[in-house]
C-alpha cells in the first residue's frame, strides 16, 4: 500500500499532520475550486491566484527540501479534473493499492469530490483535523448541543473560558468579555499622515513566471497582479506578522471600524489572507500576540479586538457554515433578486465611499471588515441584489475568500439572507454612519445614500419593526413629513432606475 498526500491551496502548513505519517509522495493540486471550476464558475482576482500558485510553488521547493517527493498538478477547469489528478497519481502505480490523505477540507464541495473520486477509484481516503483552526469539529458540536442558537457573544464566553484566554480567576481580564464600544473611534485628521505604510511585497525574480503564468491562462479574471503580493512562505509570513504586532497592533482596537479615505490597511493586521491558506496557523498568530502584548503593554481594547475576531469570529464562522451554511445559502428572506449593477464593476456608482473601496479592491483584493460589511454589502443590500450573486462577488474579489468564510459571513452577516440564524438584524446604514466612521466629505452621494436607506426602511417598515434593533427606525420614518419621505423616495428610484 503507498500512501499519497494530498495538499490543496489552502493548506500549506509549517508542520502539517500529513508530514508525520511519512507519505510516499506529497501531491499538491491546483484543484478547480480554487483557481476555475466548470459547474461553479468563478473568476478569481489575478492577485488571489497569483498569491495561491506563487504559494504553492514555494510550498513544493519546502516539501522537497524536507526530504518528500513531491508531484504538482496544474489548475484543469473541467469538473472532473479532481477525478482526473487522483486517476493520474494511482496510474503511477498501476500495481499497487494506493491509499489518500489529506487534511479536512472545510468545503462542502471539495469533501464531496474526494470522497466521490476516491470510491469510483477503489481506493480509501483519510481526512485529518485541520490546523487551520483552534477548534476541531467535535469540539463546536459540542458547544452547538449546549445551545438552541447560535449566538456569537456566547460562543466567544464559552472560547475565552474553555481556552483560558484572557482570562482571571475565570472572570474576563478588565471586567468586561468585549471592549466593542471603545473600538469605534474615527481617526483624527492629526493622525491621519501616521498610519502606518503597509506595503505589499516586491515581486521577486523567481515569481516573474507566475506572474506570466497566470495572464497568459487568465486573461478575463477581474483585478491586477501588479503592486506587489502577500507572502508567499512561512518566513515572510512570520515577518508580516511581527510588522503587524511592531507598527499596528497598539491603534488596531480603537480604529478598528474606521475609514480613511484611499487607505486600505489602517491598523488591521491583514493576516487572514496568510492564516487561510495555512502560512500561519490561528494557534501560533493567538501564541505571538498574546506574549507581544504582555511584553509591550498593548491596550486591552486591541488585545482583546484581536482575539474576538481570531478565537471568537473566525471560528464561529467556520463552526457555523459546517452546521448552518446549506441553509444559509439556500435562503433570500428579504427578496432581493436584482443582479449587480454595471456601475459597481466599473467603480462609478457615484457613491464616494463605495467607489474609493471598489478601486482599491481592484488593486489589492483586500478591504477591511467593516467596509466590506457597511460599505459595500450594505450598498448591495439596499440596492436589492440578489445575496448569491453578493456571494460570488465576495469569492471572486478578495484574497482571503473561501466558501466556508463567505456562506455566513454573506448570506447571514451582510446580507441577512438567512432571516436570523446568526445575527439579530440586517446590518445596513445611511450616510451619517460612514461619514461618523471616515473622512469622505459631504457630497451628493449622501443625499442618494440616504434615499436609499429610508426606501428601504420604508418598503419592508412592516416586517423591520418586529424586530427590536429597528423599531425605532421604523417610527422615525413613519413620523417623517410627507415631502422629506417623497424626496428620499424619488431620489432612491431615480437612481436605481439608473443603475440596474
Amino acid at each position: 500500500m503507498r500512501s499519497y498526500l494530498l495538499v490543496f491551496p489552502n493548506q500549506l502548513f509549517e508542520d502539517h499532520p500529513g508530514f508525520a505519517l511519512q507519505p510516499d509522495r506529497i501531491v499538491l493540486i491546483e484543484d478547480s475550486l480554487f483557481f476555475g471550476d466548470q459547474a461553479y464558475p468563478l473568476q478569481f482576482h489575478c492577485k488571489k491566484l497569483n498569491f495561491q500558485r506563487t504559494a504553492m510553488k514555494k510550498y513544493d521547493s519546502f516539501c522537497q527540501k524536507r526530504g518528500f517527493n513531491t508531484m504538482y498538478l496544474d489548475h484543469e477547469k473541467t469538473s472532473h479534473s479532481l477525478l482526473k489528478h487522483l486517476q493520474t497519481i494511482k496510474n503511477k502505480e498501476p500495481e499497487t493499492n494506493v491509499s489518500f490523505i489529506t487534511l479536512d477540507p472545510v468545503d462542502y464541495e471539495l469533501h464531496d469530490r474526494l470522497k466521490k473520486a476516491a470510491d469510483k477509484l477503489g481506493s480509501s481516503i483519510s481526512f485529518l483535523s485541520n490546523p487551520g483552526f483552534i477548534n476541531t469539529r467535535s469540539k463546536n458540536e459540542q458547544f452547538s448541543l449546549s445551545k438552541k442558537r447560535w449566538r456569537m457573544a456566547d460562543f466567544y464566553k464559552w472560547q475565552r473560558t474553555r481556552l483560558d484566554v484572557l482570562m482571571d480567576n475565570k472572570k474576563p481580564v478588565g471586567g468586561k468579555w468585549s471592549f466593542d464600544q471603545e473600538n469605534r473611534k474615527k481617526v483624527p485628521r492629526s493622525l491621519v499622515n501616521q498610519i502606518p505604510v503597509s506595503s505589499l511585497i516586491p515581486e521577486g525574480p523567481d515569481d516573474e513566471k507566475t506572474r506570466i503564468y497566470i495572464e497568459s491562462k487568465y486573461k478575463n479574471n477581474p483585478g491586477t497582479q501588479s503592486g506587489g503580493t502577500y507572502p508567499t512562505n512561512h518566513e515572510q509570513a512570520k515577518k508580516w506578522l511581527d510588522t503587524f504586532l511592531e507598527q499596528r497592533f497598539r491603534n488596531f482596537g480603537s480604529y478598528e471600524d474606521a475609514m480613511v479615505k484611499g487607505q486600505n490597511t489602517l491598523w488591521h493586521s491583514v493576516l487572514s489572507p496568510l492564516i487561510n491558506i495555512g502560512l500561519l496557523t490561528p494557534e501560533q498568530v493567538l501564541s505571538r500576540c498574546l506574549a507581544f502584548a504582555e511584553e509591550n503593554e498593548v491596550p486591552l481594547n486591541s488585545l482583546e479586538g484581536f482575539v474576538r475576531q481570531l478565537i471568537g469570529w473566525r471560528e464561529f464562522v467556520r463552526a457555523t457554515y459546517e452546521s448552518l451554511g446549506s441553509r444559509m445559502r439556500t435562503s433570500n428572506h428579504w427578496e432581493h433578486y436584482h443582479s449587480i449593477p454595471k456601475v459597481f464593476y466599473q467603480q462609478a456608482t457615484g457613491l464616494a465611499p463605495v467607489d474609493d473601496c471598489l478601486k482599491r479592491v481592484e488593486a489589492t483584493a483586500y478591504c477591511h471588515h467593516i467596509e466590506r460589511l457597511m460599505v459595500l454589502g450594505g450598498f448591495l443590500f439596499l440596492c436589492e441584489v440578489s445575496p448569491d450573486h453578493i456571494y460570488r462577488w465576495f469569492m471572486e474579489m478578495f484574497i482571503d475568500s473561501y466558501d466556508w468564510v463567505m456562506v455566513p459571513n454573506v448570506y447571514s452577516m451582510s446580507q441577512h439572507a438567512d432571516g436570523g440564524l446568526i445575527t439579530t438584524k440586517p446590518y445596513f446604514c445611511g450616510s451619517a454612519y460612514l461619514r461618523r466612521m471616515s473622512n469622505y466629505p459631504r457630497g451628493e452621494w449622501c443625499d442618494i445614500y440616504d434615499g436609499l436607506y429610508w426606501r428601504w426602511i420604508w418598503k419592508n417598515r412592516k416586517r423591520l419593526s418586529t424586530n427590536p434593533r429597528w423599531a425605532m427606525m421604523c417610527k422615525l420614518a413613519e413620523r417623517m413629513g410627507e415631502k422629506k419621505m417623497n424626496q428620499h423616495l424619488h431620489r432612491a428610484e431615480t437612481y436605481l432606475s439608473r443603475i440596474l
